[in-house]
């Protein structure tokens, strides 16, 4: 089997990060929130959650909050205790945010990665 070529010193990269912030900069809904909510909505758990990702259930419960707090709306809806624990679960907006996420997430990528190949283009000419 065929090894990609190893990069070259002269080769360029282009990395880039989106993230979604209030109105005075503080405050950020980016991948790692994406991926949280996208647990929760799965494992029904904030806690399970939180333990897959290796953060405390404060970090991810605050990350929560903060996210609510930006975007003028619940994402959770939690369920207490009771003989089989409690349990969360993500809100329909959660659920419309996380589409939103995923499809602005694949617009950049087809749009930067255009970009970043004309860019690439011109430098040839140096």
């Amino acid at each position: 089997m065929d090894k990609p070529p190893k990069p070259q010193r002269k080769d360029v990269f282009l990395n880039y990060k989106i993230w979604l912030s209030g109105l005075t900069g503080n405050g950020m809904i980016g991948d790692s929130t994406y991926a949280l909510l996208q647990l929760i909505g799965e494992k029904g758990s904030i806690r399970a959650a939180a333990a897959i990702m290796s953060v405390s259930y404060r970090k991810a419960w605050g990350d929560i909050e903060q996210a609510e707090e930006i975007l003028g709306y619940p994402l959770i809806e939690k369920q207490r205790g009771g003989k089989d624990g409690g349990k969360s679960s993500l809100t329909p907006a959660a659920y419309k945010l996380l589409e939103a996420y995923r499809a602005l997430q694949q617009k950049f990528d087809d749009n930067v990665e255009q970009a970043f190949e004309e860019f690439k283009a011109s430098l040839k000419q140096i």
